[in-house]
């Protein structure tokens, strides 16, 4: 069987490689218009800041070794061009003499990934402008720094790829600035969550512009200004990271059918409207395990799970890929962050009865001497306790704690599923009770009624309401009044049993051990700020009057 693969980056050269495995008398031909295969895209903000030393780690393999490895064939320097799907015929271009090519297959694969989005704004060819998508961008962009001449860097998009590039530009002390359209970067994120990380960025030295858009860019020759929308500063060099485009345009010219006109359609075995042609990687959409819809997945993670279930399919053993939760990851600084599922404003557009809790905790024992704080937010129906997803930051490790919660979405837990799962523990890898199960025992207390939280936001648009008590080990809130947990024994006095009350300590766990004693003692409207001072430092600067 003559099988030809069309893109040679994570998606494509996974299933070439996997189609050998499966039946080596298999035909199989890999082209790309560019000179590179399977290269390490998501490496690539790292060769910018030096993190990546040597350049030619970022390629995973040459398309020699590559073709050694696995015996496919590999061309590169060609471009397809058009698929005559009657006669089975891939028309390309090999760009190196300028002729026209042809492929006859028996099978195709579509792996045509995705491009970078280039705004039509002014300015936007001047030398000084940068994507990141391919090694080549990466290399130029770390031998323009290398000279040591850059001194002030923008960054437009707060996606994971432009908040990387941002991180590596600040360690190679250029002043970057990140410019972002939208409300908050980090999209997948909860407001709550990215409000934090901006927060954390700034403090750190890297400004975050966000709800404002890039109008143009300007310099004689190359860049030296950037305007947006509301201000102009000076630039030295922009990296635009504003957001990816899946390429369909050979699949739309030959009549595949398009999933809302912006990815090419597929079913659950990778197979488009053209019983002999697959695709997988950037330029598809995938199932989301939680809502069944189709949702796009631009991460090398999906392409190469992607095209090792499309290759299988292929071999004849109809391998069903099984969809994605958006599970993602990301460090910037001295802060991780990760997220699986669904958010809360996604959760209840899809009907979800949401209840969700933040907390902070330890992310191994609070003794050991690395210990440091992560949040986790979790996310679950109230009425059946499935866990929905979650969202976990700080500057402790995030990944073992999102990888749990991921597989338990995969496999329909519930929140009291997750509370005493027999997790490793020893003092320099985790808690005792590890954080995702103390998480879930807050979520829990809330859903079961024992336990009633409030969010800042919710707390700011009703502060003259509450009465505000600082529970804490020693107060830390001016103008706040101060109360000893072990001196709670019955009527505090000025407080009165039906006062709306509002605990705060340093993390939250002091704050509810006050709500339940106080409970006991017959207050009845009583909350506890969620995530504490830890999570909301603006508090510290508020000016606490009125009904507190």
């Amino acid at each position: 069987m003559n099988i030809l693969v069309i893109g040679g980056v994570a998606a494509g050269t996974k299933t070439a490689a996997k189609l050998k495995r499966e039946n080596r008398e298999y035909n199989v031909t890999l082209i790309t218009k560019g000179k590179d295969i399977s290269y390490a895209g998501c490496g690539l903000p790292y060769y910018v800041g030096g993190v990546i030393e040597d350049k030619d780690s970022l390629i995973v393999n040459t398309p020699e070794s590559f073709s050694k490895l696995t015996e496919v064939d590999v061309i590169t320097n060609t471009e397809a061009k058009f698929i005559d799907r009657e006669n089975k015929i891939v028309i390309a271009k090999n760009l190196s003499k300028e002729e026209e090519v042809r492929f006859k297959y028996d099978k195709l694969v579509l792996t045509t990934g995705a491009d970078p989005i280039k705004p039509s704004i002014e300015g936007i060819d001047l030398q000084g402008i940068y994507y990141m998508r391919t090694p080549k961008d990466a290399i130029d962009l770390r031998e323009v720094i290398d000279k040591k001449e850059i001194k002030r860097a923008v960054v437009v998009g707060g996606g994971f790829i432009g908040l990387e590039v941002a991180e590596n530009l600040h360690e190679c002390n250029i002043k970057t600035t990140i410019i972002d359209a939208a409300d908050h970067i980090l999209p997948g994120f909860d407001n709550e969550v990215s409000s934090y990380i901006e927060d954390e960025l700034i403090e750190s030295g890297i400004m975050v512009l966000t709800n404002e858009k890039l109008s143009s860019i300007e310099g004689k020759d190359k860049v030296s200004k950037i305007r947006t929308d509301k201000r102009a500063m000076k630039a030295d060099l922009v990296v635009m990271a504003v957001g990816i485009k899946p390429n369909v345009e050979l699949a739309r010219d030959c009549g595949l059918e398009l999933e809302n006109n912006k990815t090419i359609k597929i079913n659950e075995y990778m197979q488009t409207s053209d019983n002999d042609i697959y695709a997988a990687g950037d330029c598809v959409a995938v199932k989301h395990i939680l809502s069944n819809k189709q949702v796009w997945s631009p991460m090398g993670s999906s392409a190469n799970k992607e095209g090792r279930c499309l290759a299988q399919t292929l071999a004849g053993k109809n391998s069903e890929f099984r969809g994605v939760l958006g599970t993602a990851i990301v460090k910037l600084l001295n802060i991780n962050a990760a997220r699986t599922g669904l958010t809360e404003k996604e959760a209840t557009q899809l009907g979800y009865d949401v209840e969700s809790v933040i907390v902070p905790i330890d992310d191994k024992a609070h003794y050991y001497p690395d210990a440091d704080i992560i949040f986790i937010k979790l996310i679950a129906d109230r009425n059946t306790e499935k866990v929905l997803g979650a969202q976990i930051f700080g500057k402790g490790i995030v990944d073992k704690q999102i990888d749990v919660v991921a597989t338990a979405i995969t496999f329909n837990a519930k929140v009291s599923d997750l509370q005493n799962l027999d997790l490793a523990y020893a003092p320099p890898f985790s808690t005792a009770i590890p954080p995702i199960g103390h998480a879930a025992n807050v979520l829990l207390n809330k859903i079961n009624g024992e336990l009633d939280t409030i969010t800042y936001d919710e707390f700011i648009k009703n502060q003259d309401l509450y009465k505000i008590l600082d529970s804490g080990k020693v107060q830390k809130l001016e103008g706040a009044r101060f109360v000893e947990l072990r001196n709670i024994n019955g009527k505090i006095d000025g407080i009165e049993y039906d006062d709306k009350i509002l605990l705060v300590c340093a993390r939250g766990k002091r704050a509810y051990m006050t709500y339940n004693r106080m409970k006991y003692y017959g207050y009845k409207d009583v909350k506890v700020l969620e995530g504490g001072i830890a999570l909301n430092k603006d508090l510290l600067n508020l000016e606490l009057v009125g009904g507190n």
